[in-house]
């Protein structure tokens, strides 16, 4: 195979490579579906909130409950709103670890 043909086949696959990954930001989230309503709070174990990034352009909250399935809470909701800014505010409020 000559050079010039050699060179065309890599730029091909540079350009098909680079194409894909354009196409896959953003779809790299871990919520598929959202619910839209919530459990009682004392069914809840743990929430975890991921920010947007490059993989993914939606802030996600992510709930464990206590029997230990996950789902993923819609968060445009009111109730959900009030929930993290009561844990973030909780947050800001605790005084920091001390260093051992």
């Amino acid at each position: 195979m000559s050079i010039i043909v050699k060179g065309f086949l890599l730029l091909a696959i540079v350009v098909c490579i680079s194409y894909a990954q354009v196409n896959e930001a953003g779809q790299q989230c871990l919520c598929q579906r959202v619910r839209n309503r919530m459990e009682k709070r004392s069914e809840i174990k743990d929430i975890q909130i991921y920010q947007a990034t490059v993989f993914c352009r939606k802030v996600e909250i992510v709930v464990t409950n206590n029997n230990g399935l996950r789902y993923c809470l819609n968060p445009d909701l009111k109730a959900v709103k009030m929930i993290v800014t009561n844990i973030l505010n909780n947050k800001r409020l605790q005084p920091p670890l001390p260093l051992v």
